[in-house]
């Protein structure tokens, strides 16, 4: 916090520093056995009407009264990573986009809209847009990814998501981030302020790929195929993978499906790596209950960074949700750090007004 030549604390923020990231500290409680004051650190989305709202690395937004404000100042972004790879929030969304492709796409401005569906006859496609009734494989392949200018004002652009997930009869999503130098964390106020309501957040983590290669010996244990195969598509958590479940776990710049056979007909672990210039991306890292603590995982993780190495790879990333605490100790140890926190908007159904 800053100080004045006479000790005293001084709050140097005004509604000028919207958009930067800030410190502040406010009285959380003042009673008899004095004042409490409490902390907050992130970027100032908002101060309007006397109330400041910050947005931290979490995506949390809190709102504070500008009249319990003790102190606050601008604070630099948080320094640089000490371990894996540099890389800009603008990039890592497009390459984990590139490594969970839709089926349909378009542009919008810079933004993409992304869409995979079942699709089916023009007709069958009206009626399912009338009816509202469809969904989408996964909310990463069914939502906006706005990094970028969009060509259009916010709410003109918004309006435009809404129509054309509307004309496909899904629920329009848009993928944002928070925590990370070039995210989004106005946006996601602009979003929260329009009614849409964060569902999903989860972490991506990134890490040098070599140290994941070096993790263990995969042997013949781990084999690695170019496409799913029927077991594989068994162990996969979302069951019943459809033609365009498949089409999105395909599509890639070069993309890589591990197998660790099983006692039955069913593996005892898979995973998915998708190869793309230094980057390489892992999903659907999961085992068996039956075959855990075993280092399925790890020999998984390590055969998948191998071919990426081998392809010239030189970095690795992964998504990750805060509640999956077996997966965060294992990419803890394989020395993945989070890069930065996205989230999942959808906008507010407008026949609940």
């Amino acid at each position: 916090m800053e100080f004045t030549a006479g000790g005293r604390l001084e709050v140097r923020i005004t509604g000028a520093d919207v958009g930067k990231r800030v410190s502040v500290r406010r009285v959380s409680e003042d009673g008899p056995a004095g004042r409490k004051f409490t902390d907050t650190v992130g970027v100032l989305t908002s101060w309007d009407e006397g109330v400041l709202l910050v947005t931290r690395r979490t995506g949390e937004r809190v709102e504070i009264e500008e009249a319990t404000l003790v102190a606050g100042k601008v604070v630099p972004a948080e320094p640089a990573r000490r371990r894996g790879p540099s890389a800009t929030y603008a990039e890592l969304a497009r390459v984990s986009s590139r490594a969970w492709r839709p089926v349909e796409s378009e542009r919008l401005g810079e933004w993409e809209l992304r869409a995979a569906y079942q699709q089916g006859p023009r007709e069958a496609r009206r009626r399912g847009a009338v009816a509202g009734r469809r969904e989408g494989f996964t909310r990463r392949a069914n939502s906006v990814l706005p990094v970028g200018d969009p060509g259009l004002p916010l709410d003109a652009a918004l309006a435009r998501v809404r129509e054309w997930y509307a004309e496909r009869g899904l629920p329009a999503y848009a993928q944002t981030a928070t925590g990370a130098e070039g995210t989004q964390e106005l946006l996601c106020a602009e979003l929260a302020e329009r009614g849409w309501v964060r569902e999903v957040s989860a972490e991506l983590r990134i890490a040098a790929l070599a140290p994941v290669g070096d993790q263990a010996d995969p042997g013949a244990e781990v084999v690695l195929t170019r496409a799913p195969g029927e077991a594989w598509l068994a162990r996969y958590q979302r069951k019943g993978a459809s033609e365009v479940a498949l089409k999105v776990l395909c599509a890639g710049p070069s993309v890589w499906f591990a197998t660790v056979p099983g006692e039955g007909e069913v593996p005892a672990a898979i995973g998915r790596c998708v190869v793309d210039g230094r980057w390489a991306g892992f999903a659907a890292v999961e085992v068996d209950p039956a075959h855990r603590r075993r280092g399925l995982a790890t020999k998984v993780m390590t055969a998948l960074a191998r071919q990426a190495l081998d392809e010239g790879a030189s970095a690795a990333w992964l998504q990750v949700e805060a509640d999956n605490e077996g997966a965060r100790v294992l990419y803890d140890r394989m020395g993945f750090a989070t890069h930065h926190v996205y989230h999942h908007y959808r906008a507010p159904d407008r026949s609940a007004r």
